[in-house]
C-alpha cells in the first residue's frame, strides 16, 4: 500500500528497487536491506522482496529455523 508521504508513485519504488538489484548482479541480504533503504519500501515490500530473491538455503538461515 503506498504511503501518502511517499515521493514516488504507486509501485515506482518498489520498480526501482528491483532495477537497482539487477544492477547489483547478486542478491543477498545486506544489498536487499540497501535496496529497502534506498528507495523507502514498506514492511511488506521488503517482506516480498526477501521472499522473492534470497535462496530457500538463505531464507532458511535468516529465519533462524530448518524447513
Amino acid at each position: 500500500m503506498a504511503d501518502a508521504k511517499s515521493i514516488y508513485p504507486r509501485g515506482e519504488a518498489m520498480r526501482m528497487a528491483v532495477r537497482w538489484l539487477s544492477e547489483m548482479h547478486h542478491c543477498d541480504l545486506e544489498t536487499i536491506e540497501e535496496a529497502c533503504r534506498r528507495y523507502d519500501l514498506t514492511p511488506c515490500e521488503e517482506e516480498f522482496m526477501l521472499k522473492r530473491f534470497l535462496s530457500a538455503d538463505h531464507r532458511k538461515v535468516v529465519k533462524g529455523k530448518a524447513e
